[in-house]
């Protein structure tokens, strides 16, 4: 598989993309979804001027071994997400079974999700949904400037 490696400077040209197509968007706070989207959601709050900012923490896989439904590791309390319109954020929608599971707890909580990603990987997908907004498509493996293999090596 063709790999991607960004740069911090075109990262940050994504998150500006991003940012201008979410600027007309009414959204009450964000959720990161830990790890890959924790500093996208950082970088997007401070684009869109954004100060409400939670996050939350899903597990799929035990080592290995895929689980047959995800793991919650951390999720804000419902009553943070009631009524609210939630502006859900990772890094890449690759089969998409993170962020399809994210938006339902935040449906389930009472909230409005919707969905922003640097990527989407479009020919991965495996469910029957697509993020709401996003930077840019690919079938690439995307290496992102925090990505252990590019910071281990300096």
């Amino acid at each position: 598989m063709e790999r991607l490696f960004l740069s911090w400077e075109s990262l940050l040209g994504l998150v500006r993309h991003l940012a201008g197509r979410l600027q007309e968007e009414e959204v009450d706070l964000l959720l990161g979804v830990a790890r890959g989207g924790l500093i996208p959601t950082a970088l997007l709050a401070q684009a869109l001027g954004a100060r409400d900012i939670l996050t939350a923490a899903v597990m799929f896989y035990e080592g290995e071994e895929a689980l047959p439904e995800p793991v919650f590791l951390q999720f804000p309390p419902d009553p943070l997400l009631f009524g609210k319109r939630v502006l859900l954020v990772d890094d890449v929608w690759d089969s998409g079974r993170t962020a399809f599971a994210v938006k339902a707890r935040v449906r389930q909580a009472g909230g409005v999700p919707l969905v922003a990603t640097l990527h989407f990987k479009p020919r991965r997908n495996r469910v029957p949904d697509q993020p709401d907004f996003y930077a840019e498509a690919t079938d690439a493996w995307v290496v992102y400037p925090w990505a252990p293999e590019v910071w281990l090596k300096t």
